[in-house]
Parts: C-alpha cells; structure tokens; sequence
C-alpha cells in the first residue's frame, strides 16, 4: 500500500526504521507482555532513543523533527506490532507535543529535554474525569491559587500511563473557592502535576480487555500544590491547549487501527492458506476470497483518509478537525469490521489465546472510544459540514 505513494526520504527512512525496530523489538513478547499485564519499561526507553517519543517535537526541544505523515508510519508499525506500545507511544507523542508548543523555555528545559532523552520515564495526558469523557469542558477537578501554588483536588479516570508517569499533564479548572464553579471551558488550565506529589494517588490499574501492557488507572488529587512555575500556557486557556491535541491524537488512533488492521488482515491471510475444510485451502474457497478483499478494501480506504488528515496538518491547514474526525471514525469503524471478519475465518481457533487474531480482536475494540467516541466524531464531522 505504502509503495504507491511518494514518500520523501525523511519519511521513508522513519518508516523503515520504527518497522525493524516494532518486529525485532516490539512483536517477539507482544503475546506475553499482554498475558502478564506487562508495562514495556525497556520499549518506552527504546522509543526514546530513536526519536519516537517526539516524533513531530522540533529537534530544538529534543525532538526528531518529522512531520504528521511519519508520525502515522511509525504508529502504524509499532501497533502492527503491539498496539498497547503504540498506545504508550501516541500519548508521549501528545504530551510531547503540547509541551513543545506551549511550554515556557524554562519549562522545557525542566521536563520535555529530559522527557524526550528518555530520562523520565513514561508521560501522561490526564484530561478525562469518571463523570467528563467526550464532554471534556464538564471536567471538574478544581484548582484554587494560595500563595505560589494552585491546590488541587478532583479525580481523573482513564489514565493511560497513570501508574508509571514521571509527570502528568493534567487539566483542572482554576476558581476562586468553594461554591458554584464556572462552567464550559471557563478556567481549565493545564498544569504539570509531577510523580510523587504529596496527595497525589495513582489508583489501582484497571484491568481491561484490552490493551492488557498498556497502563491505565485513576489519578487522586486531594490537596495536592502545584507551583506556579508548573502552569503550561496562560491559567484559563487550557480547554483551548486540550483540543489542540485532539486532532494529532485523533489521528494517531486511526493510525493504530491501520495497524492492527494489517495485523489482522496478514493473519487471516496466512490462516486461509494453511487450514483445510471440505477438500480445499480456505484460501480457495468465495466465502474467504469475500471477507479477505472487502478488509483489504477498507483498510486501503483507511489509509488514504489517515494519510490525507496528515498532509493536511503537514500544510498548515487551519482548520483540520473535519479530516481528523473522518479518519478516525472510518479507520476505527474499519478496524473492528476487519478483525471480527479474520477471527471468523479462524473458526473456534480465532477464540483462543494461541493465535494473535485473539488478542488482536480484544486490542481493536477501545479505538472507537478513546480520543472521542465515534458517536462525537460524527459531531464534529457534521458541525463542520454544515457551518461550511
């Protein structure tokens, strides 16, 4: 699929790189690291070293310096791979990317040097509360200023990195004490909340069905001070910070999807060939031959809206929402078409652990949900066609 398209050598070389590292590297303990709830400590500091953890970050700020086109290559190879590493690897990249752009060279020096050198450890991107998923501007973790720090208090839910992150950036509302809160995007400001601050909880690891190595957990604040020092961008405009991450994060899932897609499709191809059933190669027979060229249809489709949102964020475009939103939906949506599809050509063997397609299929499900369901892609999708 890739070969027919006019891929730079920058590109290319990002690509081919991330590739040999995801199938000499990441694929081999995939099976297990998932078996076990494993993190990948040693992949995370990996990533670092090459360059993926700011795929997109400048190389000023310690970045690699590419553009969106490869941060979708190098995603898709590591979820071909193991899209639990590719998960730990999107929210670096997000947390990364926020940083370079709205962090103080002070501030930069202090975290996201450090952080992209693979020094720190993981990263979290904490915006998502047990009573505010998509409608984020409802979160209500508050931030009251005394002295020369905010306190803290609130709870956040689906913390990808929760348990393990060195830091957390993490978006509470300022106010002014207690009674009624503003509300919408008024006051949510993004802070650095660092690993080990006294009232900080990381909760028990939710045990998911999918995305096992993958951490996620709840993060407790209960009086926690933040400094001053560790507010990113202007106090109040963080809602604004949050969404300027939706559209790299949005499209960074429907490169996960790409992967586990390919995954997915190279199983059912492979099983297809080998396995028997009245006489012939399943390979052989129309049922199959279906199943096997409609996936391959839609995975193509998938890549060419993936593809495209990227070159639009590569152009500068102003306004990249719409595109995002499509290719996450569609790839997503695809996603979990294909995998169902290969699991069904696997017969009873496709619902057991021996074969990848098991974990493959548990892996797909979570993508129409995190980074916005596709019930609030289709929002955004609509609102922007029909405000012209």
């Amino acid at each position: 699929m890739l070969s027919d398209f006019a891929l730079s050598d920058e590109q290319r070389f990002v690509w081919e790189t991330t590739a040999r590292f995801a199938q000499e590297r990441v694929a081999p303990d995939a099976a297990r690291r998932d078996h076990e709830h494993r993190f990948p400590f040693d992949l995370v500091s990996e990533l670092a070293q090459l360059g993926l953890l700011g795929v997109k970050v400048p190389v000023d700020d310690g970045g690699s310096g590419a553009d969106m086109t490869s941060y979708v290559l190098s995603i898709s190879e590591v979820a071909r791979a193991c899209a639990s590493t590719a998960v730990t690897m999107a929210v670096s990249n997000l947390v990364a990317d926020i940083l370079s752009r709205f962090a103080s060279p002070a501030q930069k020096q202090r975290w996201l040097v450090p952080f992209l050198a693979g020094k720190m450890g993981p990263a979290s991107f904490a915006l998502s509360e047990p009573s505010s998923g998509s409608d984020a501007a409802a979160l209500r973790m508050s931030a009251v200023k005394d002295g020369d720090a905010y306190v803290l208090n609130g709870s956040k839910q689906w913390i990808t990195n929760g348990t393990h992150a060195s830091f957390h950036l993490l978006f509470a509302r300022v106010v002014d004490g207690p009674g009624p809160h503003p509300t919408g995007s008024k006051g949510i400001t993004c802070f650095i909340v660092e690993r080990g601050a006294k009232g900080l909880d990381a909760g028990t690891e939710e045990k998911k069905m999918g995305l096992r190595s993958s951490n996620t957990a709840q993060l407790h604040l209960t009086d926690v001070r933040v400094p001053l020092a560790n507010v990113i961008g202007e106090v109040g405009k963080g809602y604004a910070i949050a969404l300027s991450g939706l559209d790299t994060g949005r499209i960074g899932i429907a490169a996960q999807a790409l992967g586990i897609m390919e995954a997915a499709l190279a199983e059912g191809v492979r099983y297809a060939k080998e396995r028997k059933a009245f006489g012939k190669a399943l390979s052989e027979q129309q049922a199959t031959q279906f199943a096997i060229a409609d996936s391959r249809c839609e995975l193509e489709q998938a890549w060419l809206l993936t593809l495209r949102a990227a070159a639009d964020r590569d152009r500068g475009a102003e306004r990249t929402a719409k595109a995002s939103s499509m290719a996450k939906l569609f790839a997503t949506e695809a996603c979990g078409r294909v995998v169902d599809r290969m699991l069904q050509i696997h017969g009873g063997y496709g619902y057991v652990e021996d074969y990848p397609i098991e974990r493959l299929y548990r892996d797909a499900r979570v993508t129409r949900i995190y980074e916005g369901t596709s019930e609030v892609q289709r929002l955004v999708i609509a609102r922007e066609v029909l405000t012209g």
